[in-house]
């Protein structure tokens, strides 16, 4: 059986913002641990010298008074002389081994250099005791005495240093958030401003402020937008002139054909001027929907707006109906409103037969108005590319079932221009729902 290895992109964030966290936060907290290390010692080990020097002189001062003062005084004087760190007894101690740790034989070379060559010590250490030692020695008299060393941390540390400790380390954390954030978040305002990039509309172009690498992005990004946007306006520009420069001759020719003779090869020709104006005109449709923002926005009866829809096309024979009651009106901007319904209405009874319209209110307020219909429909994964110019399900250019594919995306620009938004999805049980959402614009 293989043992699985723990790859780095198992545990490594995938987010940008969780990287930068963890390798700012990991990083200062090596710095500040190394840092209180260092600091630590170097106190542990001045706190060890001041410890030795002090224990070595204190001995020293005890042993000397208590070999000057008379034996009947001594007890008197042994808790006075005692300290929190060794304790003096008046006798020969308890029995211990020599082998002493590291510590022991630190604090042993301390000891003999107090009592000096005239007081000979025999230190040991007292098993099972956690470290304590005794030294034992005999005063001038001959009386024995016992240094016992307690055993004691060299650098106690404080009951509120574990707190301060937390509340550095919390410190850290907020700023290396605080950090992180103000680095990603001109990223994300960036990655924002890209989703919401449609070279149809003039959004608001991003703020050029902050540190200059934010700033640089920013205009470099709005000088991309424009360039996009001047794209598309010279494409749309070419179109329009050339649909406008190709109905002089296609005039003439459609004179010229009305003037032959009636033949099979006329009616063909004719067809095929019709195809070719058809095609013409909907490029200046086209066209003329990304700049249509000069008609003025006024309020419309809604009811009376989709009847009047519905009974053009029921005068020329179409099957058109409108669903439900329609009621209220709507601040919007009419003809651009109707070329998008139209344009629905007319897929709708081309691959159909047969188109219904239906007026709702969202729960936001908007206005909805769909299109309904029970043809084919389009697959989910085309519903997105139909809305684009030339598009066409059907590849063909037939009259009834072809076209120029620029329908939808008329329907769109124009959403654009109102303010709105359209939308495709097949309906349940089989046909195609267009809708255009739309809220109330502000004159």
């Amino acid at each position: 059986m293989k043992v699985g290895v723990l790859s780095p992109r198992n545990w490594w964030p995938k987010t940008l913002r969780s990287r930068l966290f963890l390798i700012l936060f990991a990083g200062l907290a090596a710095a500040y641990g190394l840092s209180f290390g260092i600091l630590f010692a170097e106190r542990s080990i001045s706190a060890k010298a001041v410890m030795f020097r002090t224990l070595e002189d204190d001995i020293a001062t005890s042993i000397a008074v208590l070999d000057r003062t008379p034996a009947d005084e001594r007890p008197e004087l042994i808790d006075w002389l005692s300290r929190g760190n060794y304790k003096l007894i008046l006798g020969p101690g308890l029995a211990g081994v020599p082998k002493m740790s590291s510590h022991g034989r630190e604090i042993a070379a301390r000891l003999e250099n107090a009592a000096g060559s005239r007081f000979p010590l025999r230190i040991e250490a007292i098993p099972g005791e956690g470290g304590r030692l005794q030294a034992h020695m005999t005063l001038s008299d001959g009386s024995p005495l016992t240094i016992e060393i307690i055993p004691r941390g060299i650098m106690p540390m404080a009951a509120w240093l574990p707190y301060v400790f937390a509340l550095q380390m919390m410190l850290l954390i907020v700023c290396t958030w605080f950090a992180v954030r103000l680095a990603i978040r001109p990223l994300g305002d960036l990655a924002a401003a890209a989703d919401a990039l449609d070279p149809n509309k003039k959004g608001a172009p991003m703020i050029e402020a902050g540190p200059s690498e934010v700033a640089h992005a920013a205009r470099a990004f709005n000088a991309m937008h424009e360039r996009i946007a001047q794209y598309l306006e010279e494409r749309v520009q070419i179109l329009a002139a050339i649909s406008h420069d190709l109905q002089t001759p296609i005039t003439r020719m459609r004179l010229r054909a009305d003037m032959a003779d009636d033949t099979p090869e006329k009616d063909k020709l004719v067809s095929d001027l019709r195809e070719i104006e058809r095609l013409v005109q909907d490029g200046i449709a086209y066209a003329r929907s990304s700049h249509s923002n000069g008609e003025r926005t006024s309020r419309i009866d809604l009811s009376s707006f989709i009847d009047s829809i519905a009974y053009d096309y029921q005068d020329t024979g179409k099957s058109v109906s409108v669903l439900g009651s329609v009621q209220g009106t709507a601040l919007t901007k009419p003809h651009a409103l109707r070329r998008i319904l139209t344009n629905f209405v007319d897929n709708a009874i081309k691959f159909a037969g047969a188109a219904e319209i239906c007026v709702e209110r969202s729960d936001r307020g908007d206005t909805v108005i769909t299109v309904l219909d029970r043809g084919p429909g389009i697959p989910d994964d085309m519903l997105d590319a139909a809305m684009q110019p030339f598009f066409r399900l059907e590849q063909s250019r037939n009259r009834t079932t072809g076209g120029t594919g620029l329908g939808l995306a008329i329907a769109q620009q124009l959403a654009g221009v109102i303010g709105g938004s359209v939308r495709l999805y097949n309906r349940d049980g089989g046909g195609l729902a267009a809708e255009v959402i739309f809220a109330e614009r502000h004159m």
